[in-house]
């Protein structure tokens, strides 16, 4: 699936301008053939809207009626009150004229009010719903669909969805009302001037289409040269843009290529300006001819049926007037396929079924009950159906308040077995369980609260310390969150900090370094307070120091707990209960850090890999005491 972000309805579509008519999308008519909409699906959303709707409908149909009495008002005044110095019927049409304006635009105000409280709360419902569902989707689901694709369908096609609810439908109603209600009047004023438009009218509507056509094309190229624009400012001048930026000395050419991209704007704004100038002149010509034409029929007294001159004013009012709304009703199949689009891209991402679904009738769980006793009973695992096993018939135990090492090389399958204890997913066959319980018939909100996970990917919110620690526990006091921080030796900073707990931690966490941000993150799992911990190179980020104080909060907060732990370090793995040692998803060795270095296999040549007293680049380091801390190599 790929995302184009699809403009409002009320920007005349993609690349076109306000008022302009539009033209069917191919890539529209591809997302409905792919996705088609039942429109009982669309209506299905406007339940519980009825009355509000009919309302709007009504003050629609009203407005348009009422605003045809202006034109009969300017005839009574131009033809009778005038020429008879008749002063009530001139106060009457006067007052009437002020009394048809005023009460048409509240009645707009009130259209407005009442349309856009419906597409508002439709929009607020369905916005959250999505957000909800696709929160509920699988850890792989967002790895296959490409960056942005998300951010995509719930702002850009839920705006446009917006659009089409609160502008589309209620100007579909108002142009065709209103260009009723003018016909019918421009009828019922003059039967042969209405005659006289209907073979001038169409040429003009068909000019204006050719012309806005033209500058579609050009508008199409200035919108996908904007989005290039876009796509620059936010490499370019993104946190992670701009490091990358001065590490490689590449700005000049970003600022060379940003000036390019600019100027190409430059040329394209010039050219849709003069894009169909001469087509636009001959259209002018066209709408200085047809009042020109009506005054001719009218003048002329074998064609003028005794019209009087309030007549011909009100009527050609009116005449002018009919345009805009034909041109609305030439779009509505345009706007049709466009607004179906919007709500296919929408439902097919609501219609997704989870890779990793919360269960129908979950197994009741109490979270402060769990002993912590973590089975994998012949577990595999595959990425995708075409994809080999990541994991081939794992089996394992850890008692309740045991701990689990993983150790080796890149690929291995360490992560992807830690993931399926904390059901980031599900095993492809065999099953997880904790006390028995298999992780995949646990209530979502339960299973959080059991297993706990600190991975070597920190992500902290761009909010407060305090709101990324309240992640976590959200009932958590200020006792509560200093002692978490405390554990996690990084109390000390943040009080050292002018605001405190309530010190921004920037994008991603950039205010703070790597092994800050890990220690945040500790801390916010230390308030999780969870039965089975999982250690994905929790300490990854850290320095010597920082790594053994941090450990030694770890050391005893997984006391008593279950503790799945990944590590690099050979020094973090060798007090485990005992170490299972991976390769290409299979287990090749298991026991505890003595009995598999006695056996000289697998574990103990990435054991020795660490040369005493040197630097060794993936294999060992030599720590600030003199003490060699070797790397089980991943």
């Amino acid at each position: 699936m790929t995302a184009t972000p699809h403009p409002t309805p009320e920007t005349g579509g993609r690349g076109g301008r306000g008022g302009g008519p539009m033209k069917v999308d191919p890539r529209d008519r591809a997302q409905l053939e792919i996705a088609p909409v039942p429109l009982r699906r669309v209506t299905a959303l406007f339940r519980g809207f009825a009355r509000p709707i009919g309302i709007v409908t009504a003050i629609i149909v009203a407005t348009s009626v009422i605003s045809m009495a202006q034109p009969f008002l300017v005839r009574e005044v131009v033809d009778v009150a005038i020429p008879q110095q008749d002063v009530r019927l001139l106060l009457l049409a006067v007052g009437g004229m002020l009394a048809v304006a005023a009460t048409t635009q509240l009645l707009g105000v009130v259209q407005t009010w009442m349309s856009t409280g419906v597409g508002q709360r439709v929009m607020h419902r369905l916005r959250t719903d999505l957000f909800a569902h696709l929160q509920r989707q699988s850890l792989g689901f967002f790895t296959r669909t490409r960056a942005g694709e998300v951010q995509s369908r719930l702002t850009n096609d839920i705006n446009g969805m917006q659009g089409v609810i609160t502008t589309t439908a209620t100007s579909i109603a108002s142009n065709l009302t209103t260009a009723v209600a003018t016909s019918v009047a421009m009828v019922a004023l003059s039967w042969r001037l209405s005659l006289l438009s209907l073979l001038v009218i169409p040429p003009a509507v068909w000019m204006t289409r050719r012309v806005a056509l033209i500058r579609r094309e050009v508008t199409a190229r200035q919108q996908a040269r904007r989005a290039d624009l876009n796509v620059q400012i936010e490499e370019g001048l993104s946190v992670s843009g701009v490091r990358l930026s001065k590490t490689l000395g590449a700005g000049r050419r970003h600022a060379e290529r940003f000036s390019t991209t600019s100027e190409e704007l430059v040329d394209l704004e010039l050219r849709s300006q003069l894009a169909g100038r001469w087509r636009m002149a001959t259209m002018q010509v066209i709408f200085s001819a047809i009042p020109a034409l009506i005054y001719l029929v009218a003048g002329l007294p074998a064609t003028s049926g005794g019209m009087t001159i309030g007549t011909l004013i009100a009527f050609t009012t009116l005449q002018a007037g009919i345009f805009r709304p034909l041109m609305g009703l030439l779009n509505v199949g345009a706007q049709w396929v466009s607004s179906m689009a919007l709500f296919s891209r929408v439902f097919e991402y609501l219609d997704l079924v989870p890779d990793v679904a919360a269960p129908v009738a979950p197994v009741s769980l109490d979270p402060q009950q769990v002993r912590g006793e973590v089975r994998l009973e012949d577990v595999s695992f595959r990425y995708a159906a075409d994809a080999p096993l990541a994991l081939d018939s794992v089996s394992a135990v850890v008692p309740a308040g045991g701990s689990l090492a993983l150790v080796g090389h890149t690929g291995s399958g360490k992560s992807t077995l830690a993931s399926l204890v904390a059901r980031l997913h599900d095993p492809t066959s065999g099953r997880v369980t904790v006390d028995g319980v298999d992780l995949r018939d646990l209530d979502p909100e339960v299973l959080v609260r059991i297993v706990g996970v600190v991975s070597q990917e920190t992500y902290l919110v761009h909010a407060s310390i305090r709101e990324n620690l309240l992640l976590a526990a959200p009932d958590a006091g200020e006792v509560d969150l200093w002692r978490a921080l405390g554990a996690a030796q990084v109390a000390d900073l943040v009080a050292s900090l002018p605001e405190g707990l309530d010190t921004v931690v920037g994008a991603r966490g950039h205010r703070f370094s790597g092994g800050e941000q890990q220690r945040i993150a500790i801390a916010r799992t230390i308030l999780r307070d969870p039965r089975v911990l999982v250690l994905d190179e929790a300490t990854s980020a850290l320095d010597n120091d920082t790594e053994r104080a941090v450990q030694k909060a770890l050391d005893e907060l997984v006391r008593g707990r279950t503790t799945i732990t990944i590590a690099h370090r050979l020094s973090t793995v060798e007090s485990a209960d005992e170490i299972a040692v991976l390769d290409h998803g299979r287990v090749v060795e298991r026991g505890s850090h003595e009995e598999l270095l006695a056996t000289g296999g697998r574990f103990a040549a990435l054991a020795g890999t660490a040369v005493l007293g040197s630097q060794v680049t993936g294999a060992g380091v030599t720590g600030s005491d003199g003490a060699r801390t070797a790397y089980a190599t991943v």
